[in-house]
């Protein structure tokens, strides 16, 4: 990004060779070779765009002469682009997914020494064979694990549940576990029609009811706490679930998993009861990610619910 002149607001700029020609240490510690994707803001992103650039980078960890990829990501859908890679790219080479909080215009602009230190990780022997990594401001997270956590703040991208796999420090790559789970789906094409809807207090059906009935082919619900909703949102939902669409639970909460544990009206029990598919430790937008994968592979909930739920 770059501070555009005349609306003084930052837009997407520089491309590949041009960010290198300005990152002159970076040829100092590999041989890079850039490929123009495209030249999108975050939100521009899109799962088919997503889709695209996993073939492309199938194509590039193929070839006996790349050792390691970077890829460079507006933050707002850095997360989805990241773990939708690791869900479908498998590979033992390393794959670093990297973006910068500040802009170039910016004195203390971040982008440089991320793609230093995605660098050095591609270096580091220790990277192979532990799925997709994001790494900002030094910090070394697995993709399906990380999630932004601030607006603005240089250290947003953080593994709320489990934290950080480990940590770039002047040039040196220091691992502290592995990921949690590493897993991959072999698919060439996905279903990108799946909502997303947050619960809250007091709601009713009607989202869930127009959700279904417009045609959706499947719904991630962000539930309350540990995986509970509201007696008239447990309607609507019963509702998509009685027109064979996959429902997929997480919570609402920034940490945590999804357990059916309480039992009153709406709660885990009766969700569970009613073939609603728990998602583990997955947010809302991850969620999204795996079943949209999935759903290109399948629509049979048994076998959706066991790539949810099986370990």
């Amino acid at each position: 990004m770059k501070i555009d002149i005349d609306t003084k607001a930052a837009v997407p700029f520089y491309h590949g060779n041009e960010l290198l020609n300005m990152i002159p240490d970076a040829g100092r510690l590999a041989n890079i070779t850039t490929y123009e994707f495209g030249n999108y803001p975050g939100p521009h992103i899109t799962p088919e765009l997503m889709l695209l650039l996993s073939k492309k980078i199938k194509e590039f960890v193929e070839r006996k002469d790349i050792d390691g990829i970077v890829v460079t990501h507006g933050t707002d859908t850095l997360e989805e682009t990241a773990y939708f890679i690791d869900l479908t790219v498998k590979t033992d080479k390393p794959i670093v997914v990297i973006g910068a909080m500040k802009t170039s215009s910016e004195p203390d602009w971040d982008g440089p020494k991320n793609l230093l230190d995605a660098l050095h990780i591609c270096n580091n022997p220790n990277s192979c064979g532990i799925g997709v990594l994001v790494c900002l401001n030094g910090e070394i997270n697995a993709a399906s694990e990380v999630t932004k956590t601030h607006t603005e703040d240089i250290e947003t991208f953080m593994s709320l549940d489990f934290g950080s796999l480990g940590f770039v420090d002047k040039g040196k790559v220091i691992y502290n576990r592995l990921p949690r789970k590493l897993e991959t789906f072999e698919t060439e094409k996905i279903n990108s029609n799946v909502d997303l809807i947050k619960v809250y207090a007091g709601m009713n059906e009607k989202f869930f009811r127009f959700s279904a009935d417009s045609g959706t082919e499947g719904i991630i619900v962000e539930a309350l706490g540990v995986g509970n909703v509201p007696p008239k949102t447990f309607d609507g939902i019963k509702y998509a679930v009685e027109k064979k669409i996959p429902v997929v639970l997480v919570s609402r909460c920034p940490a945590g998993e999804t357990l059916d544990i309480y039992g009153y009206p709406g709660a885990g029990k009766w969700l569970k009861k009613e073939g609603v598919i728990f998602a583990d430790y997955l947010n809302g937008q991850k969620a999204r990610i795996k079943l949209m994968i999935c759903l290109g592979i399948t629509n049979d909930i048994f076998l959706l619910r066991n790539m949810f739920e099986g370990n």
